[in-house]
């Protein structure tokens, strides 16, 4: 097994950060000009693009992206999953463009029958008869908490180390020693002390998840069905169902996020697994890259909802926290049926995970023939190496395999060869746009990187 120099790793990233300033002089400039950002970009977390300033973007379309430099890039980023369908899908972009401007009436509070479409198709999917929209999956993630907490009349959400759901309060937790939920460093401002509205647990730790559950004040078990933004990390085999019993057994509702994990296929890992939440959530790609986010409720958890409303205990009409003035506005809609109806199919999907595999089978081949003691995961479409031999199992493990130098230096060099990788960690996701020669660009690319790194 070869070992890292850090000696040359430093050297081979700063060439890699010289070659990036040299040759993106117009996203630079509008960069150091951008005073009046908060950070100097839309959003702060746009910095975690390497290289001391982000790409800015002149036009995509498909799996390409150019930058304002004039360099155009394979794009396995992708939006972190936001354009899994690729960027302006051309039915998306129809059928928004026919909204906006043929039909007219962007938001209205009123809703299309283009909802109903959507909803029926999510429960061909997902298998929830009930379903409510959003703006984005961190709006379902935080109105279904309440629903859940209202359902349930407990207070608690119960999440998992390293887990991603959005921006919600509740889940940037961590187990701590004595068992309480602690704040996960660098989480800002948590309102309250995170243990009064969470329990953690560990990743595949079964065992953990029953201790935490058996204080009886857990409203819902929130999880993806693969860790995501930690690398991916898969469940062993029986948790998910262990997860599945131990929710029915203590009386917690089951809730699955797949706002990442829909790359496991066209009814993401809970049709490819058989999973049976309580509720289920998801967002960014359903909407071809127009906000979207939706959340499904099975029959039983909508009666013990509307029993509390009709008695007058809730309102979820008007004031009660679970809606915006946008949610379910006539453009999204328009867009989540184009997606699903015309782009995101069954077939797109069995295309982009014959590609993910292909990309998996290549990184794992230069990790084999160089002996790089990391690991690469697939799920579905999108595919992930972390630096740790053998692939992590926890969201802690993972979390200690971060490497921000060698993080640094693989995105640089990537990007300097054209190729695109998520700025958060090495994810690569394909859209039905994707081609094998790009998979096979990635694998020489990656090949080339890593090979001088380990000569």
């Amino acid at each position: 097994m070869v070992t890292l120099d850090r000696t040359r790793l430093a050297s081979l990233l700063e060439a890699e950060q010289a070659a990036y300033t040299e040759h993106h002089p117009r996203s630079r400039a509008l960069f150091e000009g951008a005073g009046n950002l908060f950070g100097r970009v839309p959003m702060t977390w746009m910095n975690m693009w390497s290289g001391g300033f982000p790409l800015y973007l002149d036009h995509a379309r498909g799996n390409r992206v150019t930058d304002v430099d004039g360099h155009t890039y394979v794009d396995f980023a992708l939006g972190d999953t936001g354009a899994m369908a690729g960027h302006s899908p051309a039915p998306t972009v129809a059928a928004v463009t026919r909204r906006m401007g043929e039909l007219g009436g962007i938001t209205t509070m009123l809703p299309t029958e283009d909802a109903q479409w959507v909803g029926a198709e999510l429960t061909r999917r997902f298998g929830m008869p009930q379903w409510s929209f959003t703006l984005s999956a961190t709006d379902a993630n935080r109105w279904a908490i309440r629903l859940a907490r209202l359902a349930t009349g407990r207070p608690k959400v119960l999440v998992f180390a390293y887990c991603y759901h959005g921006s919600v309060d509740e889940a940037f937790a961590l187990p701590g020693p004595d068992g309480k939920a602690e704040s996960r460093p660098g989480n800002v401002a948590p309102p309250v002390d995170l243990d009064l509205t969470t329990r953690a647990a560990t990743w595949n730790d079964l065992a953990g998840v029953e201790e935490a559950l058996s204080h009886g004040d857990v409203a819902a078990i929130l999880t993806e069905p693969a860790l995501t933004n930690i690398g991916i990390v898969l469940p062993e085999p029986g948790f998910m169902e262990g997860l599945r019993e131990l929710a029915t057994r203590y009386g917690a509702l089951l809730m699955i996020d797949e706002t990442h994990t829909f790359s496991a296929g066209a009814g993401g890992a809970t049709r490819a697994w058989g999973l049976q939440p309580d509720i289920f959530v998801i967002g960014k790609s359903i909407g071809g890259g127009i906000p979207s986010g939706a959340y499904g409720i099975t029959e039983e958890v909508a009666a013990a909802i509307t029993r509390h409303t009709e008695a007058g205990e809730a309102d979820i009409v008007d004031v009660g926290g679970v809606g915006g003035t946008l949610a379910g506005n006539a453009l999204s809609t328009a867009a989540m049926r184009a997606t699903l109806g015309e782009v995101l199919t069954e077939d797109a999907f069995a295309h982009m995970t014959t590609l993910a595999t292909a990309f998996t089978e290549g990184v794992q081949a230069t990790l084999d023939e160089l002996d790089v003691p990391w690991s690469v995961s697939q799920l579905g479409a999108r595919a992930e190496y972390r630096f740790a031999r053998p692939a992590p199992t926890t969201g802690e493990a993972s979390a200690a395999a971060a490497d921000e130098q060698l993080d640094a230096y693989m995105h640089l060099a990537m990007v300097n060869r054209g190729i695109l990788m998520t700025p958060f960690h090495n994810m690569a996701l394909m859209c039905p746009e994707t081609s094998r020669d790009d998979v096979d660009r990635h694998t020489q690319v990656f090949r080339e990187v890593v090979g001088a790194l380990f000569r």
